[in-house]
């Protein structure tokens, strides 16, 4: 005969186990939460020292940059903030024209032996600067497509001398694999009138990891 007493109890044990089962659930869920969690604060506490590294590596190099160019009097503008060296349209090029005179040869084979030294003798530059970009730019005058083609053509005939013959300097092999040729028309001009500051020829460094930096 059924003792039917006993069916309640029989309840409060399944109920009882579950809770159990739950309660180890939630325990298990909080522990793998917190370990994430820890994870996610590791990693970014990691990226913020890393990007604090790049930018005292980017300080030292531009603080030896402009006091070597300024050493040497040669005719660029160097913007102490990023380090970018801006050589005037007037120095490289006749206005429209994608030639280099015989002028901005001789500046550039000034310029660049010293750029590249400044790379190349000091390891840590060596290893973390990982490209040179050669930008050109032009005013607002004329068409956009014209001026978009004019900057990448001037930028090219800079590439294209660097890699000749002509210029020859010691740390060249290592420089070359590191150059980009790069054309920004007026994107970055005065939009109502044609200065003569916005045709340029920059040059523009970036170290490994920049991409950091768009965690701000």
């Amino acid at each position: 005969m059924v003792n039917f007493n006993q069916i309640p109890l029989n309840v409060e044990e399944e109920e009882t186990d579950n809770s159990s089962f739950y309660l180890a659930i939630g325990d298990l869920m909080s522990g793998v939460l917190m370990v994430f969690a820890l994870l996610f604060i590791t990693t970014l506490l990691q990226l913020q020292e890393a990007k604090e590294q790049l930018s005292q590596q980017r300080r030292i190099f531009v603080g030896e940059l402009v006091g070597h160019l300024k050493g040497n009097e040669i005719d660029v503008k160097v913007n102490e903030e990023t380090g970018e060296v801006s050589v005037r349209e007037a120095i490289l090029f006749d206005e429209g024209s994608a030639q280099l005179k015989r002028e901005g040869k001789a500046e550039l084979s000034k310029f660049i032996p010293l750029y590249s030294q400044m790379i190349f003798s000091n390891p840590d530059f060596e290893r973390e600067i990982s490209r040179v970009i050669i930008e050109g730019h032009t005013s607002s005058k004329g068409s956009y497509e014209a001026n978009m083609e004019l900057s990448l053509m001037r930028a090219l005939a800079v590439t294209r001398y660097i890699f000749s013959e002509e210029l020859q300097f010691a740390s060249k092999a290592e420089l070359t694999p590191k150059i980009m040729a790069a054309g920004r028309g007026e994107i970055e001009a005065e939009p109502e009138y044609d200065h003569p500051n916005d045709r340029k020829v920059v040059f523009r460094f970036q170290f490994r990891g920049e991409e950091i930096g768009t965690l701000d």
